[in-house]
């Protein structure tokens, strides 16, 4: 159980566009253990995972967060080379989501809760920075800890006058070593809220702090960190967020209010029902052929994966509404005549027979542009 009579802290990893993540994990937390965050001494976070902790220190609307992740990510994918194309500028997308959700007095809220993690230029020393004297400090900071060299652009971003890259170069995963900070991770490992992977592999990676262990799930979350999958992938990841924060919340003890408001899980619960419903149409199959006992076997496994079903779609019904409405919103694909014309054959063809004349134009364009 986690001792909650003494100071806690947060500390959420940098993961790229898996820190939708992140805000599964926040939303689950913001609404069965609020105590947890507000009364949380520090959080702490690098890359994506610092986007997440000050979107939890500043009070923004998750629901927001969410959409934009997904509206990045979809306007990364529209490109032939994805955010590698010179015309998808990551910065400028999450400049303009932060001056949009932060609030005026972000500076004021973040000062002393907030840390995010720095990799200083000069040196490569990693470094900790929790004051912050306006809004545009805070999202300085936050564009610091999220710039990737080359990924992002060729020239580093200052905050205070120092020229700092992505935190998670040195420090992925800030104060993972205190037994009083709660880990949170998208990457199967060792830290308190992450994917639970069924492999036998008792290997692991530590890349700046942070444990990944050595499986198929994780090789694919890692491609996709920086190349960013389709929304509808995105969404289950936001999903498997909050399932894993509200397996931590079980496993210590710490929720605050019942995870299924529609449906409980005691007796007389509709995936009680179904469980019932289940068994006695095994009952049935029993008596017709007590012999088979594969087949027996079958079927319990069946009832398993179909109860299962029903409680993950309890878990997603109570999400807030503003997440789920913003989930779905930023999935639905815009029609309209030059997307229609975009997607045909043809006209795909000639734009990657045209790139490798276009493209080095475009990069000129862009780079004359940053």
């Amino acid at each position: 159980m986690f001792p909650l009579d003494s100071s806690w802290n947060l500390s959420f990893a940098g993961c790229g566009f898996l820190g939708i993540y992140h805000m599964g994990v926040a939303s689950c937390l913001t609404e069965n253990a609020p105590a947890l965050i507000s009364d949380a001494t520090a959080v702490y976070g690098s890359s994506a995972g610092a986007l997440a902790a000050a979107s939890i220190v500043c009070g923004v609307c998750l629901g927001k967060c969410c959409a934009d992740y997904i509206e990045i990510a979809k306007e990364a994918r529209k490109q032939r080379l994805g955010p590698l194309h010179p015309s998808f500028n990551l910065v400028k997308s999450l400049r303009q989501s932060l001056v949009r959700n932060l609030p005026e007095d972000a500076h004021i809220r973040a000062t002393g809760r907030l840390c995010v993690s720095l990799t200083r230029v000069s040196d490569g020393e990693n470094v900790l920075v929790s004051q912050f004297h306006s809004k545009d400090d805070v999202i300085q900071a936050l564009i610091c800890s999220a710039f990737v060299p080359v990924y992002c652009g060729l020239i580093p971003p200052t905050f205070q006058g120092v020229r700092y890259v992505d935190g998670g170069i040195s420090d992925n995963l800030p104060t993972y070593e205190l037994k009083n900070t709660i880990t949170v991770s998208p990457f199967s490992g060792e830290s308190d809220i992450c994917p639970r992977d069924p492999s036998s592999s008792f290997h692991e990676l530590r890349v700046t702090n942070t444990s990944i262990q050595f499986n198929l799930g994780n090789l694919y979350r890692l491609s996709r960190a920086l190349f960013p999958p389709e929304p509808k992938i995105l969404i289950e990841m936001c999903k498997e967020g909050y399932r894993d924060a509200l397996k931590f919340l079980k496993e210590n003890h710490l929720l605050m209010k019942a995870p299924y408001p529609s449906a409980g899980l005691g007796e007389g619960s509709e995936v009680d029902g179904l469980q019932e419903e289940y068994d006695d149409e095994d009952d049935e199959d029993d008596e017709d052929d007590e012999d088979d006992e594969e087949d027996e076997d079958d079927e319990e496994e069946d009832v398993e994966v179909k109860s299962c079903r029903v409680l993950e779609d309890r878990i997603w019904e109570s999400l807030p509404p503003k997440i789920h409405k913003a989930l779905l919103e930023a999935c639905a694909e815009k029609g309209g005549l030059l997307a229609s014309l975009s997607n045909l054959l043809p006209v795909r063809l000639a734009s990657l027979m045209m790139m490798p004349y276009i493209l080095p134009l475009e990069s000129a364009i862009s780079f004359a542009v940053r």
